[in-house]
Formats: C-alpha cells, structure tokens, sequence
C-alpha cells in the first residue's frame, strides 16, 4: 500500500528565513500580493518587517489586519471583497494558525467563490487557490504545512473542518526568531497543540510510515523543550527545537490525521471560545488514558520519543508514565480545567450532546485508535469538566 505525501513546494526553515519572501515570491510568480495578519503583528513590528523587504524588491502590496483569533465566514468576507477588488494575486500569511487559515480560506474563496460550508469536510478540495506564503509566529498549530483549515459557522457556532490540497500552503517560511516574543500562556498552548498533532498522527489509524518518522522526531523536539521554552522565552535552543517540532508536527498530521482530541476540541472552543491549543490541552490526558487500549504499543513508542520512558520500560509501564507526564506538564503549564477557565459547567453539560454530535461528525473521531460512541465522548466531556 502506498501513501500520497504532500508538503508546501517551497520549505524554508530556520533563523531569518521569513527575510526571504521577497526572493520566494519572485520565485513563485506573485507580482501583487496581500499580506494577511492580525493587529498584534503590527504592533510588534513584524508585518513591518515582511513590507520592508517587499518593498526592498519594489513589489506592490497591501495589508489586511483584521483577522481573528478564531475565523469565521465574516471575519474572512472582508478579505475575499479586498482581494477581488485589488486584483491580489497571491497572500503572505503572517501569524498564529488563526492568520495562516484565514488566508487558506480566503485563498479559495476569492478564486471560486461561494461560502466555507461549501467545502466542508467530507468534500475534499483539490482546487488550487491563489498561492499562499505562510510565515508562522507561534510553535504549535503547523498550520503552514497542513491541508487543513478550520472556519467557525457563526449561525451553528461549529467549527468546520475544511480539508484538501487546495488548503496547502505553496511555500512556508519558518523563522523561530519570529516566536521570541511569545508570552508565556501562548507559548504553552501551542506548545500543546504541536504535542497532541504529533501524538495523533503516530497513534491514528490513518498512520503511515512516513508521518510516523516526522511525529516522532517531532515529540523527540517537543517534549524536553515545551518547559523550558515556557519558563524561559528567551531560550533560543529551546525556541527553536519548538518551532521545528512544530513544524514537523504539521507534516505529520497533514499526512496522516489528527484523531479524537481534535474531534472533542473544536466543539468547545466554537461554543466557549477557548483556544484551540488550551481546549486540546484540557482533553488530552483524559483522551489518551481512554484510547490507549486501542494502541497500547504506539502510545508507549509516544512516551520514549519525549523522554518520560525509558528504551526497556514495558508497554504498560511506558504508558503509566506518558499518563502521568501528560498531567504534570498540564500542572506545570497552569492548564485550567473547563470550569477553572470560566465556562458555565451547567451551559456545559446541556451542550455536550450537541458538542458530541459535533465532534463526530468533523470524522476525527474515527481515526482514533479506540473509535468511541456518541455517548462515549459525552462521558468524556464531563470527566474534564472539573
């Protein structure tokens, strides 16, 4: 059996590689391109800092700043009118994953029209957008490297997962100097993220050697380093083995598939508005101790590759330790539990037959070692609650 891998065409990593997009433009044939972001890029100067070398080169451009933390059809709609009134013909996403699938979306939407929910999962889109040059600020969603993008419906508050080749950045700048600046709560939460990216894709059934290698190579990265990069920001190795974690996490998921963390997940940050890296976090040591039975053997491979467990441990014991690793660093990272966090635990449990109907039908829940039952992922969301 053969796997179709795919991958940005352009892949450029390490310290000062975002200065490059002017030359990867060229390259790529972009004449015109909008430069995608949030505010809080330009307030710190890196949106400034991605102009300047467009302008270096004389190329032509505008900035869109009005993404948000967790996209929905509006906040993209604006983007798609600019693009289409500006005659753009290529996007710079510079940001978190919130920036990276606005612009994957708009991409799509700005060529072919109609709304997100026309290329909702289980539609693949396969359409080339207009090309896309993703520049990530944060080490945890991967999203430069994933044919995925998740938009929020604001009429049903779900998350629509959006999925094919078309979503696939062409090329991807990855610059750990960019996540220097990350505070401490950002730091940890995409850290989580990239963790659970790189977990799901080694334990899905959609598993493949290829994702294997870089799931674990990329748990190898990110677990000695998520600590250090939280407690100390301005550590450089651990910053960028964190940012190449990610990045690799990415890879991996994108090629194989994220399982039921992410299923149960989205749900609650489209009806709580809980970061998608926290609400990942709340789940994934309640998930793990449920799904291990369905893979025993690859979640012990989990614990070795993040240094919880050692070469000779057995199976059980290697999975006792990812268990308890999975909790400490939820502990030491000053992850809230749902209640802890300000959600309504009332409003909650009214919503977790919905939240659970929600979760099956993104499909990741059935890639999940042990496939649970509806009534499986309620118990699940009330055992995190507190």
């Amino acid at each position: 059996m053969s796997n179709n891998i795919l991958l940005p065409r352009i892949l450029q990593i390490g310290a000062g590689a975002s200065l490059e997009v002017a030359s990867i433009l060229n390259h790529l044939g972009g004449q015109r391109p909008l430069l995608v972001t949030d505010r809080m890029m330009v307030e710190l100067g890196y949106a400034a800092r991605i102009q300047q070398q467009l302008s270096k080169s004389a190329i032509p451009h505008e900035v869109f700043s009005d993404t948000v933390a967790e996209p929905t059809e509006s906040s993209i709609s604006v983007a798609v009118d600019r693009v289409r009134e500006g005659g753009f013909d290529s996007l710079i996403a510079l940001g978190g994953g919130s920036a990276i699938d606005s612009a994957k979306a708009i991409s799509i939407l700005a060529k072919y029209g109609g709304t997100m929910m026309d290329y909702k999962f289980p539609r693949q889109v396969m359409e080339p957008g207009l090309p896309i040059i993703a520049i990530p600020t944060t080490a945890g969603t991967g999203s430069e490297t994933t044919r995925v993008t998740i938009i929020t419906d604001e009429k049903t508050d779900e998350k629509m997962l959006c999925t094919g080749l078309g979503f696939l950045p062409t090329a991807a700048l990855v610059d750990y100097e960019l996540t220097l600046s990350l505070p401490p709560r950002i730091t940890a939460d995409t850290g989580i993220d990239a963790l659970v990216h790189a977990v799901e894709a080694y334990v899905s059934r959609k598993a493949n050697s290829y994702a294997d290698s870089q799931a674990l190579s990329a748990m190898r990265l990110i677990g000695p380093n998520l600590r250090t990069a939280y407690h100390d920001g301005d550590n450089r190795p651990a910053r960028e083995a964190m940012m190449l974690g990610s990045t690799l996490a990415g890879i991996a998921f994108s090629n194989a598939s994220v399982a039921l963390v992410h299923g149960m997940s989205r749900p609650i940050g489209a009806h709580f508005h809980v970061p998608h890296g926290l609400s990942n976090a709340m789940l994934m040591p309640a998930v793990t101790e449920y799904s291990i039975p369905g893979a025993p053997e690859r979640y012990a491979d989990c614990a070795r590759a993040m240094g919880v467990a050692a070469v000779d441990d057995s199976t059980e014991l290697a999975n006792q330790k990812l268990l308890e690793e999975l909790r400490s660093l939820n502990d030491d990272l000053q992850v809230p539990t749902p209640t802890q966090y300000g959600i309504d635990p009332k409003q909650f449990m009214e919503l977790r037959e919905l939240m659970a109907t929600q979760a099956l039908a993104s499909g990741s829940p059935g890639n999940n070692p042990r496939v649970p039952s509806k009534d499986e992922i309620m118990v699940l969301y009330q055992q995190i609650l507190n």
